[in-house]
This record gives C-alpha cells, structure tokens and sequence, in this order.
C-alpha cells in the first residue's frame, strides 16, 4: 500500500479509451438507476454485464454511450461498459476498504470524486522517476525537444468573405497584381499595407511580427510555415481573403538542453507509470469481483 505525502503532485490518471481522468469520469456518468433508460412495453431493460451481484441494464450502457464517441455504435457501447465496470470496481472497493468515513471532500468534487481519489491515493504507489531515468528518455528522444519554429510575416489582406465568390476572385486578382509590383519594388510592401491592407496591422505595414504555429489562423498557418524567405509568387488563401505575404525571417526552433526540459520529461514519465500501476490495480479487482459479459460486449466491437 502506498504512502501519500500530503505535498504530493497530482497527476490525473485516465482510463484506457477516455481523455477523462478517472474522478472527471465518476463525475459526468452518475445516473440514477431508477426509472432511467429507455423501456420496451413497461419491461425493463436487459443486462448482460454483471460486477459481483450488481447488474448493469443496457438501458445504463445506452444512457453512458453519449459519453464515448466512437466509429461504431458497438465500439461505443464497449467503451460505455467498460468505464460503467471500473466506476463499480472501485465503488465496492471503496466499501470494501470502508473508506467512505475517511473521505475529505475538497473543492467542487463530489463524494464519489472524493472517495476515488482517497482509493487511488491508498492503493496506486507514487513513483517520481530519477534523474538517470530521465537523462535517457531524453537521449532517446533528443529531437522531440526543440523550441519551436518561429517566423517574422509582414502582410497585405485582401478581404472577402468565404461565401462571396466574385469579392474572393477579385482579391486574388489583385494580390497577384500587387505582388508582381512588389517583385520589382518590394521597398513599396509597407506603403501597399498602408493603402490595400483590411488587417488592423496596416499601421504597422502589415507587420505580424513573429509568429510560431498555432498563432494563426489554421489554413494561413499550415501555408506560411511552408514558406521560404521573401515574397511568394502567390497570394495565401485563408477564410478572410487573400494575404499577400513577405517571410522576413525564419528561426527554426534550436535544441532545448536536458535542464530546460527535466521537469517536463519527469511528469511525463511518472504519468506513464502510475498509468500502467492503474490498469494493472483495475485488472486485480476486475478479478476480485467477478465482472462477467464484458469481455463478450468487447468482442462485438472487434467484429
């Protein structure tokens, strides 16, 4: 059993299949059993998937479904089951332990969050990985630890509206006109700014200043990182118009050194091993309390 220091980082722990942690999952899927779920003819729902001598109705599974997008319905209804089976598995182990008197409610979380938390706290060992375990990741890895790319981007908008087809044709007209004036003469980008441009960086000649990916808008980001230096021979389409653009400087992202980068790689590896000690503490207690059906719903989905 694990010892919890009261300063200890929180890492959120997932569940396989979700982007939720665990307590995020207890929080959004709690439904009262009674009188929930659809009905055929005042019956009520079937159940296939059984936790020790809880049994959990399909109507449960098909209300839990909202929560698990997937490309099918069976593969949603997996994932609906499974999450419903480990909410049950550590409810009856929180009673199994008689936690629930110990639990400390903080913040917004529910008495459920609360108990989950003290559960995993008790049960799921903290192991902050050394520095030599973390000097090799980042060997390993090496080029995932850069800074990112920067660029410096004058431009020139050309607006007109996505659905406004003869507004969009006639900017790119013009930019193309623009820039051929400019091929000969790019000194005239900033007075061009100041003249054509609908973008309030006119008063700045159209100066952006640096930019890294993400600042941008998507379709002009993924086009202007593709750039080199200068002025392109085309204008850049984006949902407000056509940018006549001028790449002035490019800074690729240098390598970042282990120092810059150890807490990150620390967080990343503890979050990896509490994850792996999650699943194997789920498996444990999916054997201790007798889940049944749920590896026949999982082999529906794989069909």
């Amino acid at each position: 059993m694990a010892e919890t220091h009261p300063d200890a980082r929180r890492i959120p722990l997932t569940i396989i299949g979700s982007a939720r942690s665990v307590t995020q999952e207890a929080r959004e899927h709690q439904h009262d059993d009674k009188g929930e779920g659809l009905r055929s003819l005042g019956q009520p729902a079937p159940c296939y998937l059984f936790v020790g001598e809880t049994p959990i109705s399909e109507a449960a599974i098909a209300q839990e479904m909202q929560y698990h997008r997937a490309i099918t319905p069976e593969r949603s209804r997996a994932d609906a089951a499974r999450a419903l089976v480990v909410r049950e598995l550590l409810r009856l182990e929180v009673l199994r332990l008689g936690l629930s008197d110990e639990v400390q409610v903080a913040g917004d979380e529910t008495h459920e969050e609360a108990s989950i938390r003290l559960l995993l706290e008790r049960e799921i060992e903290d192991r902050v990985p050394s520095e030599e375990d973390c000097r090799r990741y980042y060997a390993q890895n090496r080029e995932r630890f850069r800074a990112p790319d920067r660029i410096r981007v004058r431009h020139i908008l050309l607006g007109a509206a996505a659905d406004d087809v003869t507004g969009r044709i006639r900017a790119s007209a013009e930019g193309e006109r623009l820039i051929d004036e400019l091929k000969s003469n790019p000194v005239l980008f900033a007075d061009f700014a100041s003249r054509y441009s609908d973008c309030p960086s006119k008063e700045q000649g159209g100066d952006l200043g640096w930019l890294q990916r993400g600042q941008t808008t998507p379709e002009f980001d993924r086009q202007i990182f593709r750039l080199h230096p200068g002025i392109p021979a085309f204008p850049v389409e984006s949902r407000w118009g056509y940018h006549v653009v001028s790449i002035d400087e490019v800074d690729p992202g240098q390598a970042l050194e282990f120092e810059q980068v150890w807490g990150q790689i620390s967080d990343y590896l503890e979050l990896q091993v509490r994850q792996r000690e999650l699943q194997h503490y789920l498996l444990e207690l999916k054997d201790k309390h007798d889940v049944r059906g749920l590896d026949e719903i999982e082999a529906l989905a794989e069909v």
